[in-house]
């Protein structure tokens, strides 16, 4: 598909992309200088256009790539704070303050005791009724309530085997002896 160029100057027959023939022995290169000139025009203007295209231009004008204003870059700030001369101490003020003692309970017979163990009424434990969950093992929950600390047959006032809970009433002045028992509480 070859087209007879019109106009005279620019050379011979060019084919449907606009490019000369080679010249043949003869011809004029006159063309062909003229396609390259073209071409290297165009090829810079390409790359200058892709440079432009590709950059947001805020370093020129202060605005992005859609035309609003950029965000300032951030910096960085170092700061430093020079060693103070040591400050003089604050006086000391020294206010003396007497401290109400806290109300006590005097120190006096127990409420709760162990399972184990011979305790006076009145003096180791208060006088009341008492109760215990019963054994802490394989035999029964013995107590004793006695007259006396002798360990006599006839010192006994009352005594008793217990599998489960139990409860007893001491009075001030007895002796009472318990063995294999938990905890004895005040109930009453």
């Amino acid at each position: 598909m070859t087209f007879q160029n019109p106009n005279p100057q620019h050379g011979g027959p060019q084919n449907a992309f606009g490019l000369g023939t080679p010249a043949a022995p003869g011809q004029s290169a006159r063309p062909r200088r003229r396609w390259l000139k073209y071409g290297a025009v165009a090829l810079v203007s390409l790359f200058v256009g892709v440079g432009i295209g590709t950059s947001d231009g805020s370093a020129e004008t202060g605005k992005g790539a859609s035309g609003t204003k950029a965000a300032p870059r951030p910096t960085v700030t170092v700061t430093k704070t020079a060693a103070a001369a040591d400050p003089e101490p604050a006086p000391t003020v020294t206010k003396t303050v007497a401290a109400k003692p806290k109300k006590t309970k005097e120190a006096g017979p127990a409420t709760t005791f162990s399972g184990e163990g011979e305790y006076v009424v009145g003096e180791d434990i208060e006088a009341g009724t008492y109760k215990t969950a019963g054994s802490d093992g394989a035999f029964g929950c013995y107590w004793e309530r006695a007259k006396d600390a002798s360990g006599e047959f006839g010192s006994i006032i009352a005594n008793n085997n217990l599998e489960g809970p139990g409860r007893v009433t001491l009075n001030k002045g007895e002796y009472f002896k318990t063995n294999r028992c938990q905890e004895w509480k005040k109930v009453g």
